[in-house]
């Protein structure tokens, strides 16, 4: 199988790491609002947010990893004062700089355009780009990667 993506496509990571376990009030505030930022788009069709996974990257380090429909909806979303990302935002910005280094943060953000990005999954329920945006027969866009990396 591989994803059904026809459109570009924008690929967000963003994740914590835990520089310092009992400083628990500079990594604690990620864990609550993140899942509330989470519900807020799963919930509105129009945001943007095409789908989502949490991963673990060992015991410090907590990261999501984001799809959406484009940058204009994500940066909406990130600059929207009514909705959950701008007070967390702030608040974890104060919270970062009062811990000192106890806590670490980072974000990447790729613009994909059509044709420049490319799955298969083999004996795996829908993942990744292809659970956002749902899985075909790869023989639809191709039998081969070179075929499905074909830019329009």
């Amino acid at each position: 199988m591989t994803a059904d993506a026809q459109d570009g496509v924008v690929v967000f990571h963003i994740g914590v790491r835990i520089n310092n376990f009992r400083a628990v009030r500079s990594w604690w505030p990620v864990f609550t609002a993140m899942p509330r930022m989470l519900e807020e788009l799963s919930q509105d069709r129009g945001s943007g947010l095409l789908g989502y996974r949490l991963l673990l990257g060992g015991p410090r380090l907590m990261y999501v990893v984001q799809y959406w429909e484009s940058q204009e909806k994500l940066l909406t979303y990130s600059a929207d004062q009514g909705k959950e990302h701008r007070p967390a935002w702030a608040a974890w910005n104060r919270r970062v700089r009062e811990g000192r280094g106890k806590v670490g943060f980072w974000h990447e953000t790729f613009v994909v355009p059509a044709g420049a990005h490319e799955a298969v999954y083999v004996n795996m329920p829908e993942f990744g780009l292809g659970e956002a945006l749902g899985v075909i027969p790869v023989g639809r866009r191709g039998d081969r990667a070179a075929d499905r990396l074909k830019t329009a």
